[in-house]
C-alpha cells in the first residue's frame, strides 16, 4: 500500500516520540536512582509511560491510516481515539504512585536526596527535549488532525511544567543543605512531585474526556451550526437542517438535509448538492459529506403552479 504525504510525516513524529522517550527515560531513571529524588524518579516514572505511550501512538498511526472496507466503512480513524484515552489511563496511574509515595515521605519515610549539578543538568536536558519534541507533534497533530499525535504531545508538554516544578524542588533541597536553619525545605522534593502528580491528572482528565468524546461521535462544538449557515448562503438552498458532524482520527463525517424547490430538474438539484460538498469541504477540509435534499411543501402541490426556475 502506497503512503500518502500526510501519514508519512505522522508516522516519522510518532517514531521521533518514541527516539526521544528512550533517551530520556533511560538518562532520567539513572539519575533519579543516584540522587534519591522522589521528585526526579517521578519524572522517570512519568517519562516510563511516556515511551510506553508513544509506542501506542506508533502503532496507532500506522493503522489509522489503513484505508476503509467493507468491515470498517468509515475507516479506523476511532483507533487514534483509543489511543489517546490509554494515554490518559497511563498518566492517571503514574500520578497515583506518585501521591503515594509523595505522602509516604512527607508523614514518616525520610530520604537523603542527593541535589548535585547533574540532577539539574539532567532535568535542563530533559527540558530541552521536550520543548522540541512537543512543538513538533503539536504541529503535526494540528496539520493533519491527529489526536494520538496530540495526547502523545501533551505527554511532552507535561514534561516540561513537571521539570519546572522538580527544578524548584531540587533547589529547596539545596538550600536546606547551604542554611541548616531552613531544614524544613528538605521536603521540597515531595512537595515538588505531588504538584507533578496534580498538574498532570488535571491534564490527563481533560484529555480523557476530549477522546471519550469522540468515541462517542460526540459533534466539534460550532461545527454544525457554522455549516448551516455557510449552506444556507446559497440561493437556490431555502433551508439547511438535521446537520450531523462526527469526527474520527483525521477524519471528519457530515450528514446534512437541505431543502430545495422540487420542480426543479434532478440534474439541477445534484449540481446544488454538490455545491454544498464544496462549501463544507472548505469548512472541514477533506470531510465525508453527505447531502439529502427534500422538496418544499409548495413545490409538492400542483396548484402552486410553476416554480421559480420553469417562471423564468
Amino acid at each position: 500500500m502506497t503512503l500518502g504525504a500526510g501519514q508519512v510525516e505522522t508516522r516519522a513524529a510518532a517514531l521521533s516520540s518514541i527516539t526521544a522517550a528512550v533517551g530520556l527515560t533511560g538518562l532520567i531513571i539513572i539519575v533519579g536512582l543516584w540522587s534519591g529524588s522522589l521528585g526526579i524518579l517521578a519524572e522517570a516514572a512519568h517519562a516510563g509511560m511516556d515511551l510506553l505511550a508513544a509506542l501506542v501512538t506508533y502503532i496507532a498511526v500506522r493503522l489509522s491510516g489503513k484505508p476503509a472496507d467493507s468491515v470498517h466503512p468509515y475507516g479506523h480513524g476511532k483507533i487514534e481515539h483509543l489511543s489517546a484515552l490509554f494515554e490518559a489511563l497511563l498518566l492517571l496511574l503514574t500520578c497515583a504512585w506518585i501521591i503515594r509515595e509523595a505522602v509516604d515521605r512527607l508523614a514518616a519515610h525520610r530520604v537523603q536526596v542527593e541535589a548535585t549539578v547533574w540532577t539539574f543538568a539532567v532535568m535542563a536536558v530533559s527540558m530541552v527535549v521536550d520543548v522540541s519534541r512537543s512543538r513538533m507533534l503539536y504541529r503535526v497533530a494540528a496539520k493533519h488532525r491527529s489526536q494520538a499525535l496530540e495526547a502523545d504531545a501533551l505527554h511532552f508538554q507535561t514534561h516540561i511544567w513537571s521539570s519546572t516544578v522538580v527544578i524548584l524542588g531540587l533547589a529547596g533541597v539545596r538550600t536546606a543543605a547551604w542554611f541548616p536553619s531552613l531544614g524544613f525545605l528538605q521536603k521540597s522534593d515531595a512537595v515538588a512531585a505531588l504538584l507533578v502528580a496534580g498538574l498532570v491528572t488535571v491534564v490527563s482528565v481533560r484529555l480523557g474526556m476530549r477522546t471519550i468524546a469522540g468515541l462517542l461521535d460526540s459533534s466539534p462544538s460550532g461545527a454544525a451550526e457554522q455549516i448551516k449557515a455557510k449552506v444556507e448562503t446559497i440561493r437556490e438552498v431555502m433551508d439547511c437542517h438535521a446537520v450531523r458532524v462526527r469526527h474520527s482520527g483525521p477524519y471528519y463525517f457530515v450528514d446534512l438535509h437541505i431543502t430545495l424547490d422540487g420542480r426543479q430538474p434532478l440534474r439541477d438539484a445534484h449540481a446544488v448538492t454538490e455545491r454544498v460538498e464544496q462549501l463544507v469541504s472548505e469548512l472541514l477540509p477533506g470531510a465525508d459529506v453527505t447531502v439529502h435534499p427534500e422538496p418544499t411543501a409548495a413545490s409538492e402541490d400542483p396548484s402552486q403552479g410553476p416554480g421559480p426556475q420553469a417562471a423564468a
